[in-house]
């Protein structure tokens, strides 16, 4: 773990508007998920750091593209909470433009970690963002956050019959498994992604 670059992670920059964000250059890899699916933890543990990403009580308080710098070249994104409750609708259609936008012209996106609560996994939210990626032909990879509140067993069943679902649904392969913030469970497969997908 000690040599791991995702250590290195730092706040660099945010963006409100697609006019805000950095220089289009070197490997990007974005984090999204509804408001609720525990995308910050997910991000402090991968990071191995425990205020990276700032973790609200009240869910969908990431309304900007956050930046964290790994290196010169390679970046973490925090994309906004999607499926906030608690803002206008003009704010949610603001948003829903702004990461649409960005999953297609962003050329340094090398893929997407999307989160989803194991216990309410494919919300239309999810739906859409994965029909999104499916259109632009962007990676993803699904992290099935907080497996920690249901058995073992339980969570297999739920892991392949959302596998099941994805293959029906989707013609780009999708990369998927069980993921606990809490118990530390899953980083090391989530780190292999993100590895394949920063050309570490």
């Amino acid at each position: 773990m000690s040599s791991s670059p995702y250590r290195q992670a730092k706040y660099w920059i945010s963006a409100h508007k697609i006019s805000q964000l950095p220089e289009d250059i070197g490997f990007e890899v974005a984090f999204a998920g509804r408001s609720n699916a525990g995308k910050s933890s997910a991000i402090n543990v991968i990071a191995d750091q425990k205020k990276l990403a700032y973790t609200s009580k009240t869910p969908g308080r990431t309304q900007q593209i956050i930046f964290f710098e790994l290196d010169e070249t390679r970046r973490l994104v925090d994309l906004p909470g999607y499926g906030f409750a608690k803002v206008p609708m003009s704010v949610k259609q603001h948003w829903q433009k702004t990461l649409a936008s960005y999953l297609q012209i962003r050329q340094s996106l090398q893929g997407l970690i999307l989160m989803m609560d194991i216990r309410h996994p494919l919300t239309e939210f999810d739906q859409q963002m994965l029909e999104w990626c499916n259109y632009v032909k962007m990676p993803v990879h699904i992290l099935l956050t907080k497996a920690d509140k249901i058995s073992y067993s339980k969570g297999q069943l739920v892991l392949k019959k959302v596998s099941q679902q994805l293959a029906k649904s989707f013609s780009e392969e999708i990369g998927i498994q069980l993921f606990s913030a809490l118990k530390r469970k899953g980083i090391e497969t989530a780190h292999q992604r993100l590895n394949d997908w920063f050309k570490y």
